[in-house]
């Protein structure tokens, strides 16, 4: 009984299912006339449908487009059915037309039509009929952007002029102009006012543009602690307009620090140097940047240096720099430096600073020698700075860097004033030539003008921020500059090698040397857990003296943000 059941289910179930695999249906469209029928094939229209419903929207939205382009009598005479799977559907085109011509009245804005492909007269403008549904839409958006979101444009009176014109009128319903009443930060709650009002340059009581809105708050993605999550939304209701911004507060706090470790020429013995940078970035929720730096290397000098950035002032434009720098170099001297400058956020990548930095350094030996001796040196400075970040890039995150500053005043000895010149220069570009690819290009600089210097006043430089394959500021000079290349290679998205190439000019008065450098190396970063490890090794030489492998230098460091 059993087996007779279910032979019965093999022979009734394929006859259940097979009439629901039905096939699609045609669909042939006919115009009154040969012509007619081949303007609609130049047109276009989907063909094979699986229902009758959808083949019949089908058919009206091809009246739609042809009315659209200038058909404008067009009409759809019968849908009838051929055969079993084909219909035929019979269109009415008509002639077309290919202007139009809309009449406004005086009080309509002629402006709004400035950006369209148009002809206007006193009360009308002309255009081709294919481009009047693109125009309405734009002068809409226009219309939207001045602060009406909800305005809405008509056309009454249609009627045709002659075979190849026809004419409407235009009516604009406009509403009350809408304006940003209150600006809510959603997520990041704590998100400085400050920022939303002169970084993004959005305040209650603007005309509400939702389009620039979106382009002000693509900014946030240019700030270090801060990022957008999503695009901004708006709450209209009778007599307000809410402006929601949603962010998200990132990890913006860095520390960094290296061990090098090179062969002293004088002992033949291994010697260590290091240093550690920590900036502490918008942990007060005001923007602000606290700068730390130290360093000791292995010609006994020691750095300390320490930077407070505190943006926007008060909720003004101002901002304000202020930091102080030690150096020390072993028991011969020491010179505190001390600045003070207002900057200017002119916009999300440049800024302009000014203000004054003064230094005192002591002849700790005593000595009052030509070279060292106690002075003061006052100064007014005025500087640029430009930077371009990548944020979304962990291991390169800022693309173009540009700072520049020039210092103005005296130097006292021994009651005798010395007028000098200052000037310093810091820039690099990435250039990314592909996903894999990138160049690296750095230019520093600085200059002491002066009739006379003094070996404590000098620039010290070179090292792993300067030109790599020397010693840490075992350099002296009142003129120097310094290029260093990196050709960078990608492994993936968390590691690349590099080369080092690196040349420098130096001029010391003092000692009347003039002489060229260059540094030669290669290197790697790795992106961990941690932060971003590097390692490079490089060897310096001076023009006409050849390389030793004994003066090469092993820097490693580790960058971990938090």
């Amino acid at each position: 009984m059993n087996k007779r059941l279910f032979f019965a289910l093999m022979i009734v179930l394929p006859c259940i299912t097979l009439p629901t695999f039905a096939q699609n249906i045609v669909l042939n469209v006919i115009g009154e006339s040969g012509v007619a029928t081949t303007e609609i094939d130049s047109i276009g229209y989907t063909k094979q449908f699986p229902n009758y419903l959808s083949l019949e929207t089908e058919v009206y939205a091809l009246k739609d487009k042809l009315i659209r382009i200038g058909f404008i009598d067009t009409k759809i005479n019968e849908i009838r059915k051929q055969d079993d799977t084909t219909f035929n559907a019979s269109i009415y085109l008509g002639q077309k037309l290919n202007r139009v011509r809309i009449f406004f009245n005086p009080e309509f804005y002629k402006e709004l039509l400035k950006f369209s492909e148009v002809n206007i007269n006193s009360t009308y403008f002309d255009l081709d009929i294919k481009n009047l549904e693109p125009t309405l839409e734009l002068l809409n958006k226009i219309i939207a952007e001045q602060g009406d979101p909800f305005s809405t444009l008509e056309l009454n009176g249609i009627k045709k002029i002659n075979e190849d014109l026809i004419s409407a009128d235009i009516h604009i319903q406009t509403n009350q102009k809408r304006r940003i009443d209150k600006i809510i930060v959603k997520g990041y709650e704590k998100f400085p006012k400050s920022f939303i009002k002169h970084f993004l340059k959005l305040k209650p009581g603007q005309s509400f543009n939702l389009e620039d809105i979106k382009s002000k708050t693509e900014r946030l993605q240019n700030l270090r602690f801060a990022k957008e999550l999503k695009s901004p939304e708006v709450l209209f209701t009778n007599d307000s307009t809410t402006l929601y911004l949603y962010t998200e507060k990132t990890k913006s706090n860095n520390f960094d620090g290296y061990l090098g470790f090179g062969t002293n020429e004088n002992t033949n013995r291994i010697d260590f140097d290091g240093y550690l940078d920590l900036r502490l970035i918008n942990n007060l929720n005001y923007g602000e940047t606290l700068s730390l730096f130290y360093k000791s290397d292995e010609i006994d000098q020691q750095t300390f240096d320490v930077k407070l950035n505190a943006p926007y002032l008060f909720g003004s434009h101002i901002g304000l720099d202020v930091g102080l720098n030690i150096f020390r170099k072993d028991s011969t001297f020491s010179t505190t430096t001390q600045q003070a400058n207002l900057n200017y956020q002119i916009n999300v990548n440049h800024r302009i600073i000014a203000g004054v930095k003064g230094s005192v350094s002591s002849d700790l030996l005593d000595s009052n020698t030509i070279l060292i001796n106690d002075y003061t040196s006052n100064y007014y400075q005025i500087g640029y700075n430009y930077v371009k970040p990548q944020y979304y890039d962990p291991l390169f995150p800022i693309n173009f860097w540009f700072d520049i500053t020039s210092n103005f005043g005296n130097r006292t000895q021994d009651n005798i004033e010395q007028k000098q010149n200052a000037f310093s220069l810091e820039a690099y570009k990435i250039f990314n030539l592909n996903n894999r690819n990138s160049f690296f290009l750095r230019l520093t600089g600085a200059s002491l003008s002066s009739d006379n210097y003094l070996d404590n006043e000098l620039y010290r430089f070179g090292g792993i921020n300067s030109i790599r394959g020397f010693e840490e500021n075992s350099l002296v000079a009142n003129l120097f500059g310094v290029i260093n290349t990196e050709y960078r290679y990608r492994l993936s998205k968390t590691i690349y090698i590099h080369s080092v190439i690196d040349a420098a000019y130096f001029e010391n008065d003092i000692t009347n040397t003039k002489n060229k450098l260059f540094g030669f190396g290669v290197g790697f970063g790795l992106l961990t857990k941690a932060g971003l490890f590097k390692l490079n090794y490089s060897s310096g030489k001076t023009e006409n003296i050849p390389f030793k492998l004994s003066n090469s230098k092993i820097h490693v460091s580790l960058t971990a943000t938090f």
